[in-house]
């Protein structure tokens, strides 16, 4: 399958740019800046860009490209500080600008570069720079201009290098998406073969090549990520595939039934439910401290998950998971860039060095909305495939202080209102998160003629395009009102509730 290669320079729009090559319908992959020249020569390699960056081209610790990659005669793109980098490995000059260019810009174009085909002479776009260039390489040209760059984009049409001083890739450039088009199909000869139909069948091909004749095992959850894995493994290798079901007693309202009644009977999926709610809730007794909790669930969760598969028949070769290519990025180093951000994330690094399994990941090479294309694709009912994210230690760290089973039937109950109430007035599917946290914070409440002394749940409700950033929903007055009147009325143990109104950053959109 053809596919563009992006090298990785720290920029926060990297997975931006992945993304919207994908929405071209071409499959984009993100390697580390470090990326020898030679593993790029390979037939499937149509296209590189170079993405952006925080540092400076001409500071001792840049971080730089193989040079080697502009002698490969494939067509280049580089986007700001990837701009900046093609023009000092070719000859030309990069220096501070006399002013910076952050915020929107117009961008002046001459005719002629096929980068702007079909588009209009003034452009709006998006600038983040305080460098600029000062002298192209011999053999490029000048094809734009902004108010503070004489350079804004360049061009070298018979080797296809071409270079952008502004992003194309975020929203805040309006016709951005064309100039990526005009890149991957009219320049790199990109046809749009990267589909959901496409991507299921050339998985299944992979998980039967990889897998042959041996089982599989799957942790499932219940969530988006687990359940599209299992639906695609399954039509893989059918009975080969047997999913474990852990109920930790740290899930929503039906959850262990709901997950039962889809996989185990709706698509026949060999289906182990194990109930370790005495389990989890013992161990986590007294605890408070969040990341305490995190890494007591983590462990319990192991325990169990290992329990389970020592009591299945026959031998489990592969353990499953629904890593997806945003958890892949973050955990692994891109070289020595010291504006990367590396965190482990669980399904990649978790795991322990004992359990001897092979992995399967089916879903690694994709991001949250090509999820959940493929799960619509394989079948699975909307409120799987846009269900709204659920942390993985689940009510733990929505439920703030020590856990008791108590508590939790309450932040249960107070959570199933508010999404009940969501989904009723048709708000659940508008925004990124809804949900209920409970408090350890007691007040006096009023109930009939009696005096009350209960807890106090908080509700939370944000949109986000990706978690990164997000902004508390102004909700209707009246549905507000009716969550708030529910939760009182109907939970008991709750005489209080307050809205959070808190954006990201400064806060989280979860609690702990």
């Amino acid at each position: 399958m053809k596919k563009i290669v992006i090298l990785d320079f720290g920029s926060q729009y990297t997975q931006v740019i992945a993304r919207r090559i994908r929405e071209c319908r071409v499959y984009s992959e993100i390697l580390p800046h470090t990326t020898r020249a030679s593993s790029l020569k390979q037939p499937d390699v149509k296209g590189i860009v170079l993405s952006g960056g925080p540092a400076s081209v001409y500071t001792t610790k840049a971080p730089h490209p193989d040079p080697a990659i502009f002698g490969l005669e494939l067509p280049v793109l580089g986007i700001c500080y990837g701009m900046q980098l093609m023009a000092h490995h070719l000859g030309g000059r990069v220096a501070p600008g006399g002013k910076r260019e952050y915020g929107h810009g117009v961008l002046h174009r001459t005719p002629g570069c096929p980068l702007f085909s079909g588009l209009p002479r003034m452009l709006k776009v998006w600038n983040s720079h305080g460098d600029k260039l000062t002298r192209f390489p011999k053999g490029f040209r000048s094809v734009a201009r902004t108010e503070n760059s004489e350079h804004a984009a360049i061009e070298h049409q018979q080797k296809k290098m071409y270079g952008l001083q502004f992003h194309p890739e975020v929203h805040h450039t309006p016709r951005g998406q064309e100039i990526l088009e005009n890149f991957i199909h009219r320049i790199c000869g990109c046809d749009q073969s990267w589909t959901t139909r496409s991507f299921i069948d050339l998985a299944c091909d992979d998980i039967r090549r990889r897998v042959g004749n041996e089982k599989v095992i799957l942790g499932l959850s219940g969530g988006v990520d687990s359940s599209v894995a299992a639906a695609l493994l399954h039509r893989a290798i059918g009975h080969q595939l047997t999913c474990v079901f852990v109920d930790n007693g740290l899930l929503r309202k039906n959850e262990p039934d709901g997950v039962r009644k889809l996989f185990g009977r709706h698509f026949n999926i060999h289906l182990k439910c194990v109930n370790a709610t005495n389990d989890f809730l013992r161990a986590l007794r007294g605890v408070s401290d969040p990341e305490k909790k995190r890494k007591i669930i983590g462990r319990q969760f192991i325990h169990v998950f290992e329990r389970a598969t020592g009591q299945l028949e026959g031998n489990y070769r592969f353990l499953a998971q629904g890593t997806l290519y945003p958890d892949v990025i973050e955990s692994v180093s891109i070289g020595n860039n010291p504006a990367a951000l590396i965190k482990s994330h669980h399904n990649v690094g978790g795991l322990p060095k004992r359990m001897k399994f092979k992995l399967v990941e089916p879903l690694r090479h994709l991001f949250k909305d090509e999820v959940r294309k493929v799960g619509q694709q394989l079948g699975l009912p909307r409120e799987v495939v846009w269900r709204q994210p659920f942390p993985g230690p689940g009510l733990a760290v929505r439920c703030l202080g020590p856990i008791s089973a108590e508590k939790l039937r309450i932040l249960r109950d107070a959570d199933w209102v508010v999404l009940d109430e969501m989904k009723r007035t048709g708000w659940y599917y508008k925004v990124w998160q809804s949900f209920a946290i409970l408090l350890p914070v007691r007040s006096v409440g009023v109930m009939g003629d009696e005096r009350t002394y209960d807890f106090t749940a908080a509700v939370r409700v944000v949109e986000s395009q990706d978690a990164m950033t997000a902004d508390w929903v102004r909700l209707p007055e009246n549905v507000l009102a009716r969550i708030s009147s529910r939760i009182i009325n109907e939970v008991k143990g709750v005489n209080r509730v307050v809205y959070d109104i808190t954006s990201k950053p400064p806060g989280t959109i979860e609690w702990e």
